[in-house]
């Protein structure tokens, strides 16, 4: 049987001379006009900006909160699979007998700089305390928050949100990419990972969609990371330096002001710039190789005066839990609760008022005494055991709130970030197997960040849970959260110079996230090029500027003034449409290693025709 060899033929049509010389002029036109509008939008109509987007954004988590849960566990399903079989494990994604261009601690450095670097630093005690206080069980009454019956379902959502599935969707990416670039020897480019399916169409608009979509998903994905490290870089700051004009201070606490973010990311962005202009074998990789040694003299830190028993208790038990539940964690979405299903659930009594009673039982922020304290007229004189089974008939509505809000939430800023991350994790690896890629990019960083959130995150907790902190670290905002722990575990000059390092640390993981978002942003427009203009490089720094700087300002004009709130809107909204590319990439990689493997075959035959 002969089998004709794949379709490699990739034509993008790139300008021959001028200022877009080297890249595709549709591509770039297209992701530059879109920005643009994006940011005239948010700059002179910023509360409707943030208004429009908020309301679309919740809208998509909404409908399509089933599908976002059950194609990530799809993903994290299907890694496994490839990396199991032996056939597909051991390709290696190059020539033969090629080697791994960069070294082993190199390799993970930059991934583990690119990947989740800032995410740690934010979350790494705001992600368990949130979910110490808020999840599933706790939004079914089963256990009650931040006490220590909470610690275990706690963990298991953080482990969820920053595990094998959050590392999975980056590597579905990353692993399409790299193995078409390295063994078919075509683009380091988005479309290149649909050809299997789509052959020559993709050399057309379809090709240029795909790829506008890529760059589109990194910019939003790669401003949400940013954001939130200006904002905690900036708390960083007013800790070292006392200095107010950074600083919000009409709340109850102090919280990053609009003129501290903008100066903040500026400062970033002009040494992010600098840094990918100097490539990825210089700039992107010493930095790289700093923020894994500044992390790991953090994560000591916390070893040697955190609590680092009761973390390492934590770290077992959760990852044992973890694992039991990983089947429903992958495949268990929550379907909304209509107010009609919610009517029927109540009893008798109850049942017409259910209009009255539907928006506080389903509010998944909210808790059983606040719902019966909201309860006004005839809704506040139903009997106590009425207003219980009314809280309880809402449940399944929590539920779905909860993981529409927050899992899903976390499942499209990973999509959004995924052609970012995974092009990234593509370009350092050539010389890899199959095998070595998707274990050294999913469990090798899966169980540092588990690291990270229990040394850190557990410490916090235990502080909490003794009295020490006395609700300090849960009423500081999320960017605030690091440094209120350290200043219950450290003082006097140790805590200035920790505080520093940590600053620093926040520092060069935004300016590795920036540099390589807009490195990879460069290669897309260009065709696959590795090698890009200086001058594109400094063009969509500028923009990816303007991007997180408006958005940033945009948020502050919402209701309840959220910096974040119009970026995190913007992101979710530009990954929907890239997940339905990932769905396709994961189709295409199953025809071609499955046509790769009977070429394989039918060669051997003819090598051995004896046999």
């Amino acid at each position: 049987m002969n089998i004709k060899p794949p379709f490699t033929d990739i034509e993008i049509r790139k300008a021959a001379s001028g200022f877009y010389e080297g890249y595709s002029v549709p591509i770039a036109l297209i992701s530059k006009v879109s920005m643009t509008l994006l940011v005239i939008w948010a700059l002179v109509w910023p509360a409707n900006a943030n208004g429009v987007l908020g309301s679309l954004n919740w809208r998509i988590l909404e409908d399509f909160n089933a599908f976002y849960i059950l194609i990530v566990g799809f993903f994290a399903f299907f890694l496994l699979v490839i990396a199991v079989l032996p056939r597909t494990g051991r390709r290696v994604m190059g020539k033969a007998g090629e080697k791994p261009e960069f070294s082993d601690f190199s390799w993970f450095s930059m991934m583990f700089g690119a990947g989740l670097g800032v995410g740690l630093m934010v979350f790494a005690t705001a992600e368990p305390l949130g979910l110490w206080g808020s999840n599933p069980l706790v939004v079914a009454g089963a256990v009650a928050g931040n006490t220590p019956e909470a610690l275990e379902s706690g963990y298991r959502y953080t482990f969820l949100h920053y595990g094998f599935h959050a590392w999975a969707i980056y590597v579905v990416t990353g692993l399409s990419l790299a193995y078409y670039a390295y063994t078919r020897d075509m683009p380091l480019t988005i479309r290149s990972a649909l050809t299997p399916l789509f052959g020559r169409f993709v050399n057309g608009i379809f090709g240029h969609l795909v790829d506008v979509l890529g760059v589109v998903a990194t910019i939003l994905g790669v401003s949400v990371t940013i954001g939130f490290g200006v904002s905690q870089f900036i708390d960083g700051m007013y800790a070292i330096t006392g200095m107010e004009w950074m600083m919000d201070m009409g709340g109850e606490t102090p919280a990053p002001g609009t003129v501290g973010l903008i100066a903040g990311l500026v400062v970033i962005m002009a040494m992010s710039v600098l840094s990918a202009v100097s490539g990825v074998g210089r700039g992107v990789k010493y930095l790289s190789n700093l923020n894994l040694v500044l992390s790991i003299l953090l994560l000591l830190v916390f070893v040697a005066f955190g609590s680092f028993a009761f973390a390492m208790t934590t770290y077992g038990a959760a990852f044992i839990d973890y694992i039991q539940h990983f089947a429903q964690l992958s495949f268990g979405p929550h379907l909304p609760l209509s107010e009609a299903e919610f009517a029927a659930k109540l009893p008798a009594e109850a049942a017409p008022l259910a209009g009255d009673l539907y928006a506080g039982a389903t509010n998944a922020w909210g808790s059983l005494d606040g719902f019966k304290g909201d309860l006004t007229g005839a809704a506040a004189a139903l009997p106590a055991a009425t207003q219980d089974a009314a809280y309880a008939a809402g449940t399944e509505g929590r539920l779905f709130g909860w993981q529409a809000g927050w899992t899903t939430f976390y499942w499209a800023w990973w999509i959004a970030f995924s052609p970012f991350v995974g092009l990234f994790l593509a370009r350092i690896s050539r010389g890899r197997t199959v095998r070595e890629f998707i274990v050294g990019c999913i469990f090798a960083p899966a169980l540092v960040c588990f690291a990270w959130m229990t040394i850190l995150g557990g410490t916090a907790i235990d502080l909490e849970l003794s009295g020490v902190a006395q609700g300090s670290i849960l009423a500081a905002s999320n960017t605030a959260k690091l440094f209120v722990t350290l200043g219950h575990m450290l003082s006097g000059t140790f805590l200035n110079v920790i505080t520093v390092m940590c600053v620093v640390l926040i520092l060069t993981f935004l300016v590795t996230s920036a540099d390589s978002g807009i490195l990879v942003m460069n290669t897309i427009m260009s065709g696959g090029e590795q090698e890009t203009g200086i001058k594109h490089r400094i063009v969509w720094g500028v923009i990816l500027t303007l991007v997180i700087g408006t958005l940033l300002i945009a948020g502050k004009n919402g209701a309840g003034a959220d910096p974040m709130e119009a970026l995190k809107s913007a992101m979710i909204i530009g990954a929907l449409p890239f997940t339905m590319v990932m769905g396709l990439m994961c189709a295409s990689l199953v025809k071609a290693l499955y046509r790769d493997g009977l070429r394989e075959k039918h060669a051997e035959r003819i090598e051995n025709p004896a046999e």
